[in-house]
């Protein structure tokens, strides 16, 4: 047979003595051992997982024989404090009084007798109009009354003869009437001739722009040398009395019976913050209450009134108000304590053996960042302030700073048997080595 022939059938070579090909049970073995392999390595991988979840003192075992994971939470004790019953508002600083200087009379302005930003005092005079045509005008006026004054005296001298010629039957009656309808007549000449004499006096004072309120004036419209008219809407500057001011708000028309009974027991104290609400800005006291409800927005208008002698508060300025009605005594949470679910607002209660129990409860006033609890806790109750939402009823919580006490009590205590027993080796070595 030709070995190089194609058709030629192949000759497998023979097997080494001694060797036999593997079977199938080898190959099934091989498989099994590397699948117990993987399950204890997992197995082994769940084991530390489980004891790194669990707590150190024995927490409460899962299903399966594991400790139960725990929540890390911050927490706070419930109290018994006084908690302010406050409403708070947006307020605008009002002045209790606003004047503009109006001219009353047209005239050059002669000269400015303020300074801007100047605090002036009632009756101050603070600007002056030419005066001379208005004393040319009482001058007049002055005149006219003494001409009529003069006639009117004449005309009762003249009475008084037809009167006694009357008595001796000297005149006729008509003549004497007439002479006393005269005398009238003159009489309420020189009345209106003294009305106009005093009219033109007022206009001549009106020159003289006095101060008709006390407080801080602001910035002028109008300079010396020109020519202003009276009744001129803007007018010369404007005076603000901001010493004592007062502070507008709205409060919700729901809160009116409650501010009126707290009034009338006592003066409610009102507190002015800045917009932040980081700096009292005033301390005063609540004036009153608008006598309507604006029913465009369902609040009413009200007003505090503040001493401002440091000027703190500006008129026009927008401030937060905090008015308060009373002070009540009452359990109190942190605001973030107190969550709300498809029950109502509820707390997760911590318990002896750190676990937690939802705990429905009634929640009341706030302030400062407490809340008061009205009904469902009790004082020195500790509840959960922070990961509450990660937790659920009966679960197992763990205090910041406790996770690590066992495991670092061991460690420590691994330290000090370990460090014990070279010391121990260390006192022994003398006595060995002579």
């Amino acid at each position: 047979m030709n070995p190089h022939d194609p058709e030629a059938p192949s000759i497998s070579p023979a097997p080494a003595p001694g060797h036999r090909p593997p079977g199938r049970r080898a190959r099934w073995l091989g498989a099994l051992l590397a699948l117990l392999a993987l399950a204890v390595l997992g197995g082994a991988a769940w084991f530390l997982v489980q004891r790194a979840n669990g707590d150190a003192g024995g927490a409460p075992r899962g299903p399966g024989g594991g400790r139960a994971p725990t929540v890390t939470v911050g927490a706070a004790v419930a109290k018994v404090a006084d908690i302010p019953v406050l409403i708070d508002a947006l307020g605008t600083v009002t002045p209790v009084t606003t004047a503009t200087l109006r001219p009353q009379v047209s005239g050059v302005l002669t000269e400015v007798l303020f300074t801007e930003g100047q605090w002036v005092k009632k009756g101050q005079l603070v600007a002056l109009i030419d005066p001379r045509p208005f004393e040319q005008a009482l001058l007049q006026a002055q005149g006219t009354r003494q001409r009529d004054e003069a006639q009117l005296e004449n005309a009762r001298l003249t009475l008084a003869r037809y009167r006694t010629l009357l008595s001796q039957d000297s005149i006729a009656r008509q003549d004497v009437d007439t002479q006393a309808a005269l005398v009238k007549q003159l009489e309420g000449t020189v009345t209106t001739d003294l009305a106009q004499e005093r009219s033109a006096r007022l206009n001549l004072d009106y020159t003289r722009i006095t101060a008709p309120v006390a407080g801080r004036i602001g910035l002028r419209s109008v300079d010396a040398g020109n020519y202003v008219a009276s009744g001129t809407a803007t007018g010369i500057a404007t005076i603000t009395q901001t010493t004592p001011i007062d502070v507008q708000f709205s409060v919700p028309q729901d809160r009116v019976q409650d501010i009126q009974a707290s009034a009338g027991a006592a003066s409610l104290a009102a507190t002015a913050w800045d917009r932040a609400r980081t700096r009292a800005l005033a301390s005063g006291r609540f004036a009153t209450l608008d006598n309507l409800v604006d029913t465009a927005t369902g609040t009413v208008k009200a007003k505090a009134r503040f001493e401002n002698a440091d000027g703190a508060l500006f008129p026009n300025q927008f401030v937060n108000v905090q008015l308060l009605l009373r002070t009540l005594s009452a359990v109190v949470v942190p605001v973030t304590a107190v969550r709300t679910g498809a029950n109502g607002d509820f707390v997760y209660v911590i318990n002896e053996d750190r676990t937690v129990a939802l705990r429905p409860v009634k929640r009341g006033q706030t302030a400062g960042g407490q809340m008061a609890i009205t009904d469902g806790l009790k004082a020195g109750e500790r509840v959960v302030t922070e990961g509450g939402d990660r937790l659920k009823d009966g679960a197992t919580v763990q205090l910041p700073g406790q996770g690590g006490q066992g495991a670092g009590a061991r460690a420590a205590g691994a330290g000090t048997g370990t460090g014990a027993a070279a010391s121990g080796q260390r006192r022994q070595r003398p006595a060995q080595n002579p």
